[in-house]
């Protein structure tokens, strides 16, 4: 592909703000690289059930979604992969068993425990913390965010997790840290709530990048990665070029090659320029 870049972008607190229209400049931004011969791919851990068509039409090469576990390309699925249900049974046994609340997501929706609901009414969100504030916007947007007990229980893409004590969180990790990245997203001193995810190590955004890559005989040095969030680790971390947004947690732009603009500063647009992507 020469000097031409493949560019992954997170939803949630980077290309849009969590549960929000795409604004005009982000759109444009996508629709000029492309013109510009760039590749342009959203690459989100929502499940695709939950990817709005506002992000969708307006137009990608391709998507990323479920933190990696499922692929997209020219509208081609070419990669489906849901963890068997032996192990999401194990991983909510082992949460369970600590007094932790899970939110199944799989190829059929998202299914939460009743407690999570509680918990996420009542919750406060950190505004680096993109996903809290998405998953309470769920709850009244009419988004299609089920009961556990319509759970179909034919294996799922990762688990979320929340709960009241971050020592609790800790205590799960013995059992399946070996197996998943944990996630746990930014919380003040004083947080009511903590909440997180797990995402097996086999497959994460930034090994769905190298898939990526693969499929177009593309170089990873060649690829440009925009996130907020520490489930956006392993992206930024595996891209020739790393940008945290400006709303990022600190720990994130810490790890970043760039920081740009905040999400509601259209700083995709921004940092495009910048770039000369357009």
């Amino acid at each position: 592909m020469a000097d031409k870049k493949i560019v992954f972008l997170d939803i949630d607190g980077t290309f849009t703000v969590p549960l929000e229209k795409p604004t005009e400049l982000a759109s444009r931004a996508v629709w000029a690289a492309r013109k510009n011969g760039h590749k342009v791919f959203i690459s989100t851990g929502r499940n695709m059930p939950i990817v709005s068509e506002d992000v969708l039409k307006v137009g990608f090469d391709g998507i990323v979604a479920s933190a990696g576990r499922h692929i997209e390309i020219n509208g081609n699925v070419i990669r489906d992969s849901v963890l068997p249900e032996e192990t999401i049974q194990k991983c909510l046994e082992v949460f369970h068993k600590f007094g932790i609340y899970c939110r199944i997501e799989s190829p059929e929706g998202i299914y939460i425990d009743s407690s999570l609901q509680e918990i996420l009414t009542g919750a406060t969100a950190e505004l680096t913390n993109s996903e809290l504030i998405r998953m309470k916007k769920e709850l009244t947007s009419g988004v299609g965010v089920k009961p556990y007990t319509n759970y179909p229980c034919k294996g799922a893409y990762k688990l979320g997790f929340i709960c009241t004590d971050l020592a609790d969180i800790e205590k799960t990790k013995a059992y399946l840290e070996p197996e998943f990245h944990y996630v746990v997203h930014p919380y003040a001193n004083n947080a009511d709530c903590y909440n997180g995810e797990i995402i097996r190590r086999d497959m994460d955004k930034g090994e769905a990048m190298e898939r990526v890559c693969e499929y177009y005989g593309a170089d990873m040095a060649d690829t440009v990665a925009f996130g907020d969030s520490m489930n956006d680790l392993q992206m930024l971390e595996s891209a020739g070029i790393a940008v945290a947004m400006g709303n990022s947690c600190q720990e994130l732009k810490d790890r970043a090659d760039i920081v740009c603009e905040r999400v509601e500063e259209d700083g995709i647009y921004y940092e495009f320029k910048r770039m000369n992507l357009i």
